[in-house]
């Protein structure tokens, strides 16, 4: 939701500097533009020399827009670097004792750990995402649960089974997990 929700933001945003961009653009190249457009020509300005001096004689104005202006670009740049941030982790650092280290994927780990808690009994569908830093890896779990299985049950089975066997093969001191249980919609029964 979140990413549907950032990319239509991003394509708005973009689509409205394209059009505003290209539109100074003609205007500044001397193409015809509406007459609601308030730049006209080649030679017109952003700020009048008016609009310009009106705010000269109060000494807050140009400090508040040049504060404005840096929270912007400090806000900007914060949102840039997290869409290059990735969501989930590539690969994990597993200690192979010759103090140099394997390297394992990422999904593969998420795969195996999905597949063993797709095994556990009254789990219909699990989803795994590893999160964190290569050396200290978080688990993020999502599991649809049969109405029939106990969540505690589940739960045990999915610490003591998949998360141990992931944490003991990979060599981690630990392996924390976020896990999340929704009950698969059924329809009720009839009783006759």
């Amino acid at each position: 939701m979140i990413k549907t929700v950032n990319r239509l933001l991003l394509g708005l945003v973009g689509l409205i500097l394209v059009v505003v961009g290209g539109a100074v653009l003609a205007a500044g190249l001397g193409a015809s533009v509406p007459s609601w457009w308030p730049f006209d020509g080649p030679d017109d300005v952003l700020l009048s020399k008016a609009d310009r001096y009106r705010w000269r004689d109060e000494g807050w104005w140009w400090p508040a827009v040049i504060a404005v202006l840096a929270v912007l670009v400090i806000l900007t740049l914060w949102w840039l670097l997290a869409q290059l941030r990735r969501g989930r982790l590539a690969e994990v650092l597993v200690d192979s004792g010759d103090g140099e280290g394997a390297l394992l994927r990422g999904r593969a780990l998420e795969g195996v750990l999905a597949d063993e808690a797709n095994r556990l009994d009254g789990v219909s569908d699990a989803k795994v995402a590893l999160t964190g830093r290569r050396t200290a890896p978080r688990a993020r779990v999502r599991m649809m649960m049969e109405p029939h299985v106990s969540p505690g049950m589940a739960l045990r089975g999915l610490s003591e089974g998949a998360l141990n066997h992931a944490r003991t093969s990979a060599g981690l001191e630990e392996l924390p997990a976020e896990v999340r249980l929704k009950a698969v919609k059924h329809r009720a029964r009839r009783v006759s």
